[in-house]
Order: structure tokens, then C-alpha cells, then sequence
């Protein structure tokens, strides 16, 4: 690069850099186009719509309000990954859903969960079930009479799905709009049926007695595939096929209430935590400035344009940012901060080995990408799984995770580039500007493996030990918070309007004074003076003392305490959901690993580490009594995140010493260790302090989610160093035992069967056993490969023994 060159692109770099960080700040016209504050957050940081609905059936069994429950899920997951769904007592449904602030729009455009059936258009006596009234059409009889005479051939819940929208016409090539129905088994069976007896004719959807469209049958429809055409907009299409979706809800539902509800960590929760990301983004800034000089500014400036990228991201994709998205920001600052250790620390190792600069530049950045480019992508084909089969928290996490992956290779791999070779175009030539790596003495890690194999083995069993202990005394084996075993709504209106500052300060203590949970979330219903304080399960006794306690604190009416018992806002179907996406996004990790190293025994152990990491935090989990919610869904897929990438970094430099090397495993093993170990500290170094500054500044529910995250990355920094290599090499060796012994016992009776041969030619015998001249040559060449490796074996054991 020339260093006029060097010059228009640092000051394009420089102009770029402040116009995103302003666009994040402050945003862009009137409006703030862009800004940072105008991200949709989820109800912990910013609240949103709270709808209730009731059954019109007085008794539904708790499996169809289960079913129900996870369909709503699904269905209110167009909104916003974080919106919740919950059952309250035995016959309500809770729609809580972040981001929002008109509750009238979302009902209309929720719609009304009613009852869906598709009927035909006469029953078996020829009496019409419905008519055309010129612009619509209307029921000619009950639906209670329709169903008696059995017309209806469909109900809802025969629906798996329904999505509306525009298509190519086969016809005459225009563009047509309508609705795509996916049936279920059963549906499909009876829709066969329907649609046979009735080509030419129309069957009608009816929706809460109303019919919604009566498409004309054209064929025998058998492949569980249906499309509803002749809608005049894109809209029509939509809307058709959400109140089919609605209803294909397994009971019928009416509205109760709805109301605005205000955050439920408060506004300090935001502020801390924004405050806490920039103190510690400087902090991590300052630090690779000290160890990388130069490189380090570069790093910074990489960083700082990948803050502002991702808030702005998150903004014109409309993507919801909760907690657990913070934390899928956060270990994307850590992978960023990864990719530009590994590269400086290349380039000061090449400086080191007697190149010049400019070529160390090239070779590190080079050599440097197969790490940061495996690690990155195995992250994050495990964050598209999670999008793709999660749902919720997991979901949520998923999309701010895959964004931080992606921004922050374009920052390491495409600016960072282009800024370090415009600095040296312009004329930072010298060393001393970039550093050199000093020699470190070889650590034999995988010589004391035993010893940290028995650590983790002592540390996953702590968790079962103290989870046994925790059920026989208190009764549960881990402290589930409300999202995960329900909990009790007390919903209280107070004398005065109360922000939620003041219920935190005010109201939470005296909760968690009576209720012994310290695990409290209020919500503040907007507009007026009533707050909902979810609890633990509260027992009769408990309820009647946190009435009188609240009377007695806050002088409040005693007929306006109300008590509810509430559901689980992680469904069972959720969790089942969760732990899928985790199991596929694994194997999917392995297998990716599996191709890219060529050795199923790297893939295996990286699965392995990364289990071990998840059973450690578990354990702190277990031994902390720290409760087990969303957080800890989020928590543990950070993990899984973090700790796969720093084990892709040393089997990389594993991989690349192991080619054209003599030396035995052990010691390529402990050298690639060595060599990484620079990178394995400061990457965990610089994450720990991210985390560490949100634990110490943030608020208590804040503080429950970063300390298992900080046991995390202290525990990847630990087993990506002390584990993960010495489980590949007994792996490697485990595998190889078989062979070598083979070839030990070939060659102890290579010397009596070359004696017997001998003989056998002295005496005139030809030998059956002796190869044909053609193949002696290549016999031959085996067998000398066969002894060299018995002699490499038995070396190695040697050095085992020694």
C-alpha cells in the first residue's frame, strides 16, 4: 500500500468511526434515526403490553391450557422473541409483550381467540349450511346445528399453521395473494376426505360464528398442503391466516384485561448496565493498547466500530434486547477482542522469529485466519440452530449472538487489516511500534493432565453433592426462580402513584422481608396505581401475611390485594425446545469441527471441554443457590459459545505444529499450549473484566446473571488450556494402543520367521510363505514403516515412563 493510500484510508477509517459512534449516541434528523435508545428492549428493561385471557369453557383440563399456552408462544414470537406467555390459576392465559405501548392495537392486531371450524356447503339432506349475501357470505343456521348435522369436516386445531402472502400465478403470470395451510396428520386424513366428496363446491372457514372466506374446491386436496387464493391484498392474506392461526387454539379464549406495564428491572437496571459496558470497553481498550502498542490503538478502533455496528444492527433489524441479549453482545465483544489477540500476537511472533514488519503483518494476519474463521463459524452455526429450533429467551439470544459474530470478523478481518497497513505505509516501520514475543519455556501441561482431570472431576461432582444436600434441607435441589416453577401474583393498588425506583426501594425489601425470596419482580401497571409483585409459590399463611404486611407499611386497602397462582413463563414445550436446539447445535459443532480438522478425536474432545464447562457452571449453579430462570438459559448458551471458540485456537496451532514435525505429540501438544497461552489469558482477561464491571455496577437481578458468567469464563480459560489438549492426546493414543501393539508383535516374530526361512532355502525348501519377486520391494517398504513406528512407540513410552 502506498502511503498516500495509507492516508485516504485512515482518514476514511477516522470519519467512518465518529459518523457510526454519533448515528449510535444520537442518531440521525429529528427522530434519531439509528440511535441507541430508540432499540427495542424486552419488558426486563423497558416493559410493554400485559393482555389477559380467559377460557369460556369454566373447567379446561391443564393439557389443552398447556397446548394453548405454547401456541400463543409461538404465535405472539412475530412481535417479539421475548414476549411471554403464562397461565394463571386454572383457567387464564397471560400475554405479556415487550416494546409496546398501545394495548388496543395489539388486540386488534392479536385478534380474538376463537373457535375455527371449516364447513361444507350442505349437509347430507341437501339443507345449505351458509349463503351469499352479494358481498360476503352469512351462516343460514347455528353453528350448534351445523355441527349436529356433520357438516363440519375441519376443526382449529387440525391447523398446524397458516402464513399469508403474495405468489406467481400459473396461470397468466400475475401476482396473486393467499393463504398456505399446513395440516396436521389427522387433519390431512380428514381434509383428503372433505375435499374429495366435494370438488366444485365451496367450504367455508367460520370463525367465532362469523365466515371469514368460502374457497371453491378444485380438487381432492390429499398432501396435507392447502392454499386459500381469490384475496385482494397482501393484508387480506395476512389477516386470514392469522385468525386462522389464533384459532387453532385448543379452547376458546375471551379478553379479560390488558394493560401498559412498565420494566420490570427499572431504569437504573439500563443505565448501569450501559454505563457498565463502556467502562468496561475502555478498560479492555487501555489494556490492549499496554500489551500491543500499536496493534492495540488498531484494536480499539476495531472495537469501538464494532459497538456502534452492533447497536445500529440491532436497530434497523428491530431486533428485541433483553438481558440475555446483552450477555450475546458482551461475548461478542470478547470473540472481537479474540480475533485481534490472535492476530497481534501472530504478528509479534513472526517479528520475534527475525522477519521484517511488513511481512510479520501479512504472515499474522495470514496465519491467523484459519483460528479466528473456524472458532467464529462454529459459534456461529451453533447460534442459527438456536434460531432456528429455539424459541423466547433462546431465540432472542440466538439473533444478538450471530450479529456479534459476524460483526466482529468483518472488524478483525477486513478494518483491522486495512488499518495496520495504512499505519505502516504512512511510516510506522519500526519494531519497536508493534513489539516482539518473548521466548516462553515450554510448560508441561499435559504432563501433569492427571492431576487436572482430577480437579474437574471434583468440581462437576460438587454440583450433585450440593444440589443432594440443598433437596434433603430445603426441599428443592436448585433455587428455581419464577420463570422456570410459577410463582404467586399479588397485585396491589397503593395510595400514590409509585415509579418502579420506588417499588424497588420501598416495596421489594418489605416482599422479600415476609417472603424469605430474594428473587422479587414487581411491575408497575402504567396509568395507574397498581402494581403486580411476583413471588415464589406462597402458601395460604404467607399470603395473609404479606396482606397484612403491605396494609401495615403502606396503609393500602386490604379488598385491593389480590392473589393469583401463576405458571412457569418457560413452558415445559420451551424448555424441550431449549434443550433440542442445544443438542443439535452441538452435534452440529462436532460434525463442523470433525470436517475442518480431518480427526473425529478433535471434534470429540472439543465436545467434551465444552460439557465439562457447562457442568462447572452447573455445579456454581447448584452451590450458590443463585436462582435458575431465563438468565440461567442465557448463561449457559454464553458458555457454550465462549468455550468452544478458545478451544478452536489451540487445536488450530495443534494442527499447524503437527505438520513436517518429528517430535512426539507430548511435546507438540505442550508447545501449541505454550504458544496460545498469551491469547487464552488475555482473551479471558479482557471478557472477565466486561462481565466483572456489569456485576459490580449493575443491579441485584444484573448481579445473579454475570457472577455464573464470570465462573464460566474462568472455567473456558481452564479447560482450554489444561484439558482440552491432554483429552485429544489420550484420545490419539487410546486409539493408536491396538496398532502399535500389532506391530510390536509383527516384528518379535519377524527374526525366528527369517531364521525358519533360511533354513528352510539351505535345505532346498521353497518357503509358501515368501512374497513373489514382484511384491518383495513393496513388502519390504512396509515392513521398514512398520519399524519405524514400533521404534517412535516405544520411544514415546520411554518418555512416559521417565
Amino acid at each position: 500500500m502506498k502511503k498516500s493510500k495509507g492516508i485516504v484510508v485512515l482518514l476514511l477509517t477516522a470519519i467512518i468511526t465518529v459518523f457510526l459512534c454519533y448515528t449510535a449516541g444520537i442518531g440521525l434528523g429529528p427522530t434519531g434515526t439509528g440511535s441507541a435508545k430508540n432499540i427495542k428492549t424486552g419488558l426486563d428493561l423497558s416493559g410493554g403490553v400485559s393482555i389477559t385471557y380467559q377460557a369460556k369453557d369454566s373447567n379446561p383440563s391443564a393439557e389443552d391450557m398447556s397446548d394453548t399456552v405454547y401456541k400463543l408462544q409461538k404465535r405472539v414470537e412475530q412481535y417479539s422473541t421475548e414476549a411471554q406467555v403464562y397461565k394463571e390459576g386454572s383457567d387464564r392465559i397471560a400475554v405479556e409483550i415487550p416494546g409496546v405501548t398501545d394495548a388496543d392495537a395489539i388486540l386488534n392486531d392479536l385478534g380474538k381467540p376463537g373457535s375455527l371450524c371449516f364447513i361444507t356447503m350442505t349437509d347430507d339432506d341437501g339443507n345449505a349450511n351458509f349463503s351469499s349475501t352479494g358481498s360476503g357470505y352469512v351462516l343460514a343456521r347455528s353453528l350448534d346445528e351445523i355441527r349436529e348435522s356433520g357438516s363440519v369436516v375441519l376443526e382449529g386445531t387440525d391447523v398446524k399453521d397458516a402464513q399469508g402472502g403474495a405468489f406467481q400465478s400459473d396461470k397468466n403470470s400475475s401476482r396473486e395473494y393467499a393463504v398456505s395451510l399446513t395440516l396436521t396428520d389427522e387433519g390431512k386424513t380428514k381434509f383428503a376426505d372433505a375435499t374429495e366428496a366435494n370438488v366444485g363446491k365451496q367450504i367455508a372457514i367460520v370463525y367465532d360464528n362469523q365466515i371469514l372466506s368460502a374457497p371453491k374446491v378444485n380438487e381432492a386436496i390429499t398432501g396435507g398442503q392447502a392454499q386459500i387464493t381469490g384475496m385482494s391484498s397482501v393484508e387480506e392474506a395476512q389477516n386470514l391466516a392469522s385468525y386462522i392461526r389464533i384459532g387453532s387454539l385448543s379452547i376458546e379464549l375471551e379478553e379479560l384485561r390488558s394493560s401498559v406495564v412498565a420494566a420490570q428491572l427499572g431504569e437504573e437496571a439500563i443505565s448501569t448496565s450501559v454505563m457498565a459496558g463502556l467502562i468496561g470497553l475502555v478498560i479492555v481498550i487501555i489494556f490492549m493498547i499496554i500489551m500491543y502498542r500499536l496493534p492495540g490503538v488498531v484494536a480499539g478502533v476495531a472495537l469501538i466500530l464494532y459497538t456502534a455496528i452492533v447497536l445500529i444492527t440491532l436497530n434497523a433489524f428491530d431486533i428485541t434486547l433483553t438481558l440475555p441479549g446483552i450477555a450475546g453482545i458482551i461475548l461478542g465483544i470478547g470473540m472481537a477482542v479474540d480475533a485481534n489477540v490472535i492476530i497481534y500476537a501472530r504478528i509479534q511472533e513472526e517479528i520475534a522469529a527475525g522477519n521484517s514488519v511488513r511481512a510479520s503483518i501479512k504472515a499474522g494476519f495470514s496465519k491467523a485466519f484459519s483460528a479466528i474463521f473456524d472458532g467464529n463459524i462454529t459459534t456461529l452455526i451453533a447460534s442459527l440452530v438456536l434460531m432456528w429450533l429455539g424459541s423466547g429467551t433462546v431465540k432472542g439470544f440466538a439473533y444478538t449472538l450471530a450479529l456479534g459474530i459476524i460483526v466482529s470478523m468483518f472488524t478483525a478481518l477486513v478494518v483491522s487489516r486495512f488499518v495496520m497497513n495504512a499505519l505502516y505505509a504512512v511510516g510506522f516501520h519500526d519494531e519497536k511500534f508493534y513489539g516482539c514475543a518473548k521466548q516462553r519455556k515450554v510448560f508441561n501441561v499435559v504432563g501433569k493432565r492427571k492431576v487436572f482431570f482430577i480437579i474437574s472431576i471434583i468440581l462437576i461432582l460438587s454440583g450433585p453433592v450440593a444440589m443432594a444436600i440443598h433437596h434433603n434441607v430445603d426441599g428443592t435441589a436448585l433455587n428455581y426462580a419464577l420463570d422456570f416453577s410459577g410463582g404467586t401474583a399479588t397485585t396491589v393498588t397503593f395510595n400514590e402513584d409509585m415509579d418502579i425506583k420506588q417499588i424497588d426501594s420501598e416495596v421489594t425489601p418489605v416482599v422479600e422481608e415476609v417472603t424469605g425470596d430474594k428473587n422479587v419482580q414487581p411491575t408497575k401497571v402504567v396509568g395507574t396505581n397498581q402494581v403486580v409483585i411476583k413471588t415464589r409459590t406462597l402458601s395460604q399463611k404467607e399470603r395473609e401475611k404479606l396482606d397484612n404486611a403491605l396494609v401495615e407499611k403502606f396503609n393500602v386497602d386490604d379488598s385491593l390485594i389480590t392473589t393469583e397462582s401463576i405458571s412457569s413463563t418457560v413452558s415445559s414445550e420451551m424448555r424441550r425446545d431449549a434443550v433440542v436446539a442445544v443438542i443439535v447445535a452441538t452435534l452440529c459443532m462436532l460434525a463442523y469441527i470433525w470436517f475442518r480438522f480431518k480427526d473425529i478425536r478433535f471434534a470429540s474432545s472439543a465436545v467434551l471441554a465444552l460439557l465439562h464447562d457447562v457442568l462447572v457452571v452447573f455445579a456454581f449453579y447448584g452451590i450458590s443457590r443463585i436462582s435458575v430462570g431465563n438468565t440461567f438459559i442465557a448463561c449457559m448458551l454464553t458458555i457454550v459459545g465462549y468455550s468452544i471458540n478458545a478451544t478452536i485456537v489451540i487445536f488450530d496451532r495443534i494442527r499447524e505444529n503437527m505438520k513436517g514435525s518429528r517430535s512426539n505429540l507430548e511435546e507438540i501438544v505442550n508447545e501449541s499450549i505454550t504458544q496460545t497461552l498469551t491469547r487464552s489469558m488475555y482473551t479471558s482477561f479482557t471478557t472477565f473484566v466486561m462481565v466483572a464491571v456489569l456485576y459490580i455496577m449493575g443491579v441485584s437481578s444484573i448481579r445473579e446473571f454475570a457472577a455464573p458468567l464470570m465462573v464460566g469464563v474462568i472455567c473456558g480459560a481452564y479447560s482450554s488450556v489444561c484439558i482440552t489438549g491432554a483429552l485429544w492426546l489420550v484420545m490419539k493414543r487410546y486409539y493408536k494402543k491396538p496398532v502399535a501393539q500389532a506391530v510390536a508383535a509383527k516384528n518379535t516374530a519377524a527374526p525366528a520367521k527369517q531364521n525358519n526361512n533360511s533354513q528352510d532355502t539351505k535345505s532346498g525348501k521353497k518357503n509358501s510363505d515368501q512374497p513373489k519377486k514382484k511384491n518383495r520391494k513393496r513388502v519390504a517398504e512396509r515392513l521398514a514403516a512398520q519399524e519405524a513406528a514400533a521404534k517412535e512407540n516405544a520411544s514415546k513410552d520411554e518418555n512416559k515412563d521417565a
